[in-house]
């Protein structure tokens, strides 16, 4: 065996011959440029099982050089600290199926996590068959339903002085990243925990890590609204986390009397308790609660560091899908590793240490959805299972596999005592079925997760994890990006640390290329083939009644979650999304036929979409021809011949059909979509350009899907002549596209959505070279929309208020590349990274959706690389900053090209155009340094 040269080789090294490995692995090299996206990682690790290897203690001195820091790489994720807060420091693992946010607690380590398909709510719900208007969105189990949290896993470890736990359980409503349950104890009476729609019951629970006599707390009133204030409760009492006893029950006659006042009460209770929770029972008809502090008498719920460790720190390498917690205590090192394995399909955590003997706790599994958790020592498992009130079955279990050590029940937990190493394997499936005709159902998930954890226990940890790194490395290598390297000095720094000193006006080029691979990390993690596509919050969720019921919103999001699917090669990633419009296209025509008159043709959908085919909230007319946009996309990149003649065309035609049924002629003989709206303002009226644009594309789409499989000549005449005659795009007083068919467009309009460019980005009825005059007026739109003020540099701040969304900055970073303007795309990614990104990198919107995160990868490749027009063009909008040196890999091109190319002082110096799915190799149109030449493929 060759020596190790290296830190991060002898780390790698210590960790195979704790696992007992005879041999070094195979180093796999993580996405490439400028030194690769994410560094190396090695495809190997700590067994699983019983081996014996690992159960002799090393030597401290060869111990500390074994387990030495690995080596950050300029794009990895990297903290400090333990995350405490859920959206805005906790870092997800995904297999596009089970998700999970980890907090990396030294002593107390929370995993919070889902499953794609576990969602309340009627199975084929539309509002106008309920009765409800179209304004009616209701998350409740009997209407439309939303996406719910599956459960929670923390592991109280012995060995350093725990803390108190306070969470809020089974969350209804949303809070805020700034005003989270940990709000709540802080000690500060000017902040507070609140929560917009908390729904019947608010709870607030503290795990204590020993169980303590409480005869008394205080809450303090927060500084808004005082009916927001607590007025009934229920404080209870619990050894187990799962039966509780009532203590103490109150119900204020009013508000407290003024802000910030803090109020005791007293009862008698002579037992201890480890669980303490409220049951809060917000005030009907109020729109939020809230409470600025709560205080458990003799208990000390206040945060602070965990103590007695060094070297703390946390790590997510986006190259591999590796979650690393490593730090020292007590002269011991731990290290922690978490995957969600695709291959495996289940997620599995590893937990290993300097020295034998070094894990004693206990592990507790919570559903959030109420059933009962049972711990079987004999099994090493604890589980749990149920139905929602929808019927929707349910199951969740964590199998521990140790080397060493005893396991024991304690209530309905698990304790582990004296282990050397623990690997935790966790599945959690429903019996859903993205399956229509099958009444979305499946079998009984409980025996699927019994054989998935059986499975998985069969093989050792080095096996599952280089199983998992070389299918999600493999997946992620196939594009990268760079434009320059940080200074070491500053990938040095902590994530969070970057981002501030990036706020701040610096350059960080890494940063930045982080926000590419994180794009397509967050979709690879949560949309593979064969499952359900990226919701509005990718698949992690911890609560049950999310924002806009973390759904799919046909009005932008869902689409821009898939922007950078196809162009940074990730077609496997796109096809959840066709194949959900496919099923959900049957509930579709119900309600379409329902809605728009029984003898309508094809479908569309109102804004909001369910797993189940549900409708809620307006209707977006154009949804499923924004969809078809997706379907054909697929094909323009693949050139999969087969799935376009049998899967999108088809769905094509149907829609083009609604559209034949529905468009209006007016009396100039144009035809306009009736009674449409621009997302989501302005009035309601014929002919709004997002509908007219959106119509314009669906046809063109259908027109190349038809010439190419040459079929129907007949309907394409047809679809020919409609494309003609639509309401074509209007130029208006100010020089700038028409959003309506009237000239009202406001030039102090900043409101979120640019509807009404869609035809620039992701459409291609308006581009520069094709349609100059309408370019120039979107242009025109495009800053007005952005705040800019004429004659001023222009800069993210001037981006004000409403279009502060976590979505907006990358749809308009798209729009100025396709309009060529390099500086004003990238001062829309410095916006994104500065106003509404948090630190660990999610987009909020606020209050919380990540298309941000997904729509910003395919943003930054516009700017790299375009195809819609016919032409390949290289570098078509690179910014000054990125001139200097920099270069891509494996970026894709419309016609089945994978296209790379190298850069220097803004000139193209090589490149390279590779034909792996196209049809042929005949030349293509590439346009280099300003020039078209025919390239000839290899």
């Amino acid at each position: 065996m060759e020596a190790p040269r290296n830190p991060q080789d002898l780390r790698r090294r210590a960790l195979l011959k704790l696992s007992g490995a005879v041999s070094m692995l195979p180093v796999l090299q993580a996405c490439g440029g400028g030194g690769g996206a994410n560094g190396s990682a090695v495809a190997g690790g700590p067994a699983a099982g019983s081996g014996t290897a690992a159960s002799s203690a090393l030597a401290a001195g060869e111990a500390a050089a074994l387990f030495a820091p690995a080596a950050i790489a300029s794009r990895a994720l990297w903290y400090d600290s333990a995350a405490t807060d859920w959206e805005s420091q906790a870092l997800p693992i995904g297999n596009a199926r089970l998700g999970a946010m980890l907090f990396g607690g030294a002593f107390n380590e929370r995993i919070q996590f889902n499953e794609q398909s576990l969602w309340g709510g009627v199975n084929n719900y539309d509002n106008a068959l309920a009765g409800k208007n179209d304004d009616a969105f209701d998350t409740s189990v009997t209407g439309f339903g939303s996406y719910r949290a599956f459960g929670d896993i923390v592991l109280a470890f012995s060995g350093g002085t725990a803390l108190p736990q306070v969470t809020w359980p089974a969350p209804q409503g949303t809070a805020s990243a700034s005003e989270g349950v940990a709000k709540s104890v802080d000690g500060s009476s000017g902040s507070k925990w609140c929560i917009d729609g908390p729904g019947a019951l608010v709870l607030w629970q503290a795990e204590l890590p020993q169980a303590a006599v409480v005869a008394g707390y205080t809450l303090t009133s927060a500084n808004d609204v005082p009916a927001r204030d607590p007025q009934q409760w229920t404080f209870s009492g619990s050894n187990d986390g799962a039966a509780w006893t009532a203590l103490d029950t109150r119900s204020l006659p009013a508000p407290f009397e003024s802000r910030a006042q803090a109020k005791a009460f007293t009862f008698t209770n002579t037992t201890a308790f480890r669980f303490y929770r409220f049951a809060f029972v917000p005030k009907a008809g109020v729109s939020h609660f809230q409470v600025a502090e709560i205080a458990l008498a003799g208990v000390d719920l206040k945060p602070g560091a965990e103590a007695a460790t060094t070297g703390y720190r946390r790590t997510l390498d986006l190259g591999t899908g590796v979650h690393t917690t490593e730090f020292s205590t007590g002269g011991r090192k731990i290290v922690r590793e978490a995957f969600a394995s695709k291959v495996a399909d289940v997620m599995v955590f590893r937990y290993t240490a300097t020295d034998a003997h070094a894990f004693s706790g206990t592990l507790t599994l919570t559903s959030m959805q109420g059933a009962t958790a049972t711990a079987d020592a004999a099994t090493g498992q604890v589980s749990f299972s149920g139905a929602m009130a929808n019927s929707l079955k349910y199951a969740c279990a964590v199998q521990v596999v140790k080397e060493d050590g005893q396991l024991a029940v304690s209530g309905n937990a698990l304790r582990f005592d004296q282990c050397t190493s623990l690997t935790l394997l966790v599945d959690a499936r429903t019996d859903y079925k993205l399956d229509y005709a099958a009444g979305w159902r499946s079998t009984d998930p409980a025996p699927r997760v019994q054989a998935a954890l059986a499975a998985a226990a069969s093989k050792t940890y080095a096996a599952l994890r280089q199983a998992h790194v070389a299918d999600f490395g493999a997946v992620m290598s196939r594009a990268s990006v760079t434009w320059g390297n940080s200074d070491a000095a500053v990938v040095g720094l902590t994530t969070r640390q970057r981002l501030e000193r990036y706020a701040g006006g610096a350059a960080d080029p890494g940063l930045e290329q982080a926000m590419f691979d994180y794009g397509r990390y967050l979709l690879v993690s949560s949309s593979r083939q064969g499952g359900l596509p990226a919701n509005l919050q990718g698949l992690w969720n911890n609560s049950n009644s999310p924002a806009w019921a973390s759904d799919y919103h046909t009005n932008i999001n869902v689409q821009m979650n898939y922007w950078g699917a196809e162009s940074t090669g990730l077609p496997d990633c796109h096809t959840p999304l066709v194949d959900f419009v496919s099923q959900v296209a049957g509930p579709s025509r119900i309600a379409t036929r329902n809605a728009f008159g029984a003898n309508t043709r094809g479908w569309t959908a109102r804004t909001s979409q369910s797993i189940f085919g549900g409708n809620a909230w307006n209707w977006n007319n154009v949804s499923s021809a924004w969809y078809a946009q997706h379907l054909y996309e697929h094909f323009a990149f693949t050139q999969d011949l087969s799935y376009l003649r049998n899967t999108a065309y088809p769905m094509l035609k149907e829609i083009c059909q609604f559209w034949e049924d529905r468009l209006k002629l007016r009396a100039d003989g144009l035809l306009v979509a009736p009674n449409g709206w621009s997302p989501e303002h302005g009035p309601t009226e014929d002919g709004v350009m997002y509908d007219q644009q959106i119509i314009w594309d669906l046809f063109q789409n259908y027109l190349d899907a038809a010439r190419t499989l040459n079929l129907d000549a007949a309907y394409q005449t047809s679809v020919a002549g409609m494309q003609a005659k639509l309401a074509p795009n209007k130029i208006g007083n100010w020089g700038q596209l028409q959003e309506w068919q009237g000239d009202i467009d406001d030039p102090k309009d900043n409101h979120r959505h640019t509807s009404h460019l869609f035809a620039v980005y992701p459409g291609r009825q308006i581009t520069p070279a094709k349609t100059p005059a309408f370019a120039a007026a979107a242009l025109v739109s495009l800053k007005a929309r952005c705040g800019e003020v004429a004659g001023q540099p222009f800069t993210a701040s001037m981006v004000t208020g409403d279009s502060r969304r976590s979505w907006t900055w990358p749809w308009r970073c798209a729009l100025f590349a396709r309009l060529g303007d390099a500086a004003r795309a990238q001062t829309m990614l410095r916006g994104l990274l500065t106003y509404n990104t948090l630190q660990n990198l999610f987009c909020n919107h606020p209050p919380f959706q990540m298309d941000g995160n997904f729509g910003i990868s395919g943003a930054l490749t516009e700017m790299l690389l375009q195809s819609h027009e016919g032409v390949i063009v290289l570098l078509p909008a690179c910014p000054d900053d990125w001139k200097t040196a920099g270069a891509f890999n494996g970026l894709r091109a419309r016609g089945g090209y994978r296209v790379s190319c190298v850069w220097k002082n803004g000139v193209v110096t090589s490149y390279e155009i590779v034909a792996d799915k196209a049809r042929d190799k005949k030349p293509v149109r590439v346009r280099i340094n300003g020039e078209e030449r025919d390239v000839t493929p290899t």
